[in-house]
């Protein structure tokens, strides 16, 4: 099965080759074992206590990744259309995961299960390299979220969620837009009212 032939999976496998080029034996492979699903808005792609097991890519909608401490949700992530994702932690160790990751509007994905991506890795050093780079680029990106959530004032966070993801600011509801920077709703209120 050629990717350019299955327009279904050429986003992820796209994706991939963005990060690591794939011979034409383990790109066939690959789109051998690609799944899709559609998740309506409010479905979960994982709930907290379980293994995460897949690499998400969106084809289409949004997600957010999340957890609860005491009664207060902590946003980490926003996911759209082209971007690929786990939940690392549990997709690496195999143990019960503290986050969930939840559909915020109708949501097409094309995933890889774990299983079948050990297999490609065993079989192809392309597919192996393609993770590498994943779980870096991964690393990176957390490392910079926390970074930002331990040093910038709400009001510095705000812009530059705005900067960075303002296409965003339509589709996410403010209660999660305040979950996400760590702050209040009528903190954010405030500062969007500060010009």
């Amino acid at each position: 099965m050629d990717a350019h032939k299955n327009p279904e999976v050429k986003g992820f496998i796209d994706f991939v080759t963005s990060l690591s080029p794939l011979e034409q034996d383990a790109e066939k492979a690959l789109a051998s074992v690609l799944r899709q699903k559609s998740f309506a808005k409010g479905d979960y792609l994982l709930e907290a206590g379980n293994v995460c097991s897949r690499i998400y890519f969106i084809d289409s909608g949004l997600a957010k990744t999340f957890f609860y401490t005491g009664t207060r949700e902590f946003i980490m992530r926003f996911f759209a259309e082209g971007n690929m994702f786990t939940v690392l932690d549990t997709f690496v160790t195999r143990q019960p995961s503290a986050y969930s990751i939840e559909a915020l509007e109708p949501t097409e994905v094309t995933y890889l299960n774990h299983a079948d991506l050990e297999n490609l890795c065993s079989k192809y050093h392309s597919m192996e390299t393609f993770f590498r780079k994943l779980v870096s680029v991964a690393a990176v990106n957390m490392m910079d979220r926390i970074g930002g959530t331990l040093e910038e004032k709400a009001q510095v966070a705000y812009h530059k969620f705005l900067h960075e993801h303002g296409k965003l600011l339509q589709r996410i509801s403010l209660a999660d837009l305040a979950s996400y920077l760590g702050i209040t709703q009528v903190s954010l209120s405030r500062i969007r009212g500060i010009k």
